[in-house]
């Protein structure tokens, strides 16, 4: 039996804290070194995939930016956010849907994902993922998954390990010219090593 998804994630945000789930970050580190490198326009459009109650938007509005949407299926994990963040919640874009639902209305200059691309788990959702992609993003894409020697699943959920060859590969193939791979050890709250491989890349001009 197939999985309700939004359910599911639902679900985990309501009857979880932050420090109970194996994905928080205090600090999105790799994330943000990848931005910075780039000397992003303080008014860039940059889009958080899967953003959930990560603390990315926190910094990224810290640091003046000032055109942020995140998008996350979790209505409980976007509250969270909102919550967190107080008034300067009013300052972001917020975005409830499936990724593989999203009909972007812009083009985004910075797409970044750490939360939902390793659940594409099959090749037809693996090229949707990238077709929608492809259409939204004029720019850079910053892509985090977990890597051949992190877990394979996660939350209860199959997922879909890459090495750095097998990310470049896909986002190659959507006009994507790859800059960066590196790894990083996750840390979760229980003390467990997750192994991630991040992928910047470029859209190639046509």
């Amino acid at each position: 039996m197939e999985i309700n998804t939004k359910n599911h994630w639902d679900t985990i945000y309501n009857t979880k804290q932050s420090n109970e789930v194996s994905w928080t970050q205090d600090v999105p580190t790799v994330s943000l070194e990848f931005i910075r490198k780039f000397k992003i326009p303080k008014d860039a459009s940059i889009i958080d995939i899967g953003g959930g109650d990560s603390k990315l938007v926190d910094f990224l509005l810290k640091e003046g930016y000032s055109n942020i949407s995140v998008l996350d299926i979790s209505d409980a994990a976007i509250l969270r956010a909102k919550n967190r963040l107080g008034n300067d919640s009013h300052k972001v874009k917020w975005i409830v849907t499936d990724i593989l639902d999203f009909a972007p209305t812009e083009k985004y200059d910075v797409w970044h994902d750490r939360a939902a691309f390793h659940f594409q788990t099959d090749a037809d959702k693996i090229e949707k993922y990238l077709n929608i992609v492809k259409h939204a993003v004029n720019g850079l894409v910053i892509v985090g998954t977990f890597s051949v020697d992190g877990p394979k699943k996660c939350s209860g959920l199959e997922i879909k390990q890459y090495d750095e060859n097998g990310m470049k590969e896909k986002f190659e193939k959507a006009n994507f010219e790859n800059i960066e791979c590196k790894r990083e050890d996750h840390i979760t709250p229980a003390g467990a090593i997750q192994n991630f491989v991040f992928c910047s890349f470029m859209k190639e001009r046509s």
